[in-house]
């Protein structure tokens, strides 16, 4: 990711991104990080096992159970949480040394760890001011759902597992600072740029040293 643009002039973002899975956010946010300039996808780190083509510190801390739940007790995370199976946190320092010079990050993560963070938000002044919650919704529960099964990866077990999951992170929308419907590509995409857009430009973003 270029940070070649880092901005002084402002302090960075921390983006969470949530949705369930199939209400695709990772198709909106890669046709629209051309256009975004200076963001970085926060590496977490998380107790499964790579899949093919994932590298070790790029895609994922692949790390053990034990290790993370050091971790965890060092209170190193601003988030973790246990999805299907496997554990998954952000660590703290992935995220305050890139807001500090004025680089934007993204938090592709469930609605457990968005709830940690509002919480960490609570008692840090730092992490309040640099967040903003987005929520990717689905058009329908059928449209998710036929996206799951034109994949063609998942297992029934897995699908059914992951719609189940799907109500209940739908009933946490209310909760973010904003929502985005998924149901054109294109316009999603472009509805996301020109949201972060619009949030840089916020007066609180500005630097006041």
């Amino acid at each position: 990711m270029n940070t070649s643009s880092d901005a002084p002039g402002r302090t960075g973002m921390i983006l969470i991104l949530s949705g369930p899975s199939g209400s695709g956010k990772s198709s909106i946010y890669k046709a629209a990080i051309g256009d975004l300039g200076a963001i970085e996808f926060s590496v977490s780190c998380t107790t499964r096992a790579p899949r093919p083509g994932e590298v070790d510190g790029r895609d994922y801390y692949f790390i053990t159970r034990g290790r993370f739940d050091a971790l965890v007790a060092e209170n190193a995370f601003a988030e973790h949480a246990e999805v299907h199976g496997n554990c998954y946190g952000t660590l703290k320092s992935e995220l305050l040394g890139r807001i500090q010079r004025g680089i934007d990050v993204l938090l592709d993560i469930d609605v457990q760890g968005a709830a940690q963070l509002r919480a960490l938000c609570a008692d840090s002044a730092e992490f309040c001011e640099a967040c903003e919650f987005i929520f990717i919704m689905p058009p329908s529960f059928e449209e998710l759902e036929r996206r799951l099964r034109a994949r063609g990866t998942e297992t029934e077990e897995s699908i059914l597992r992951r719609l189940a999951n799907a109500k209940g992170e739908m009933e946490h929308a209310h909760e973010y600072d904003h929502i985005i419907v998924n149901d054109d590509l294109a316009r999603a995409a472009k509805e996301f740029t020109e949201l972060i857009l619009g949030l840089r430009n916020h007066p609180k973003r500005r630097r006041t040293v």
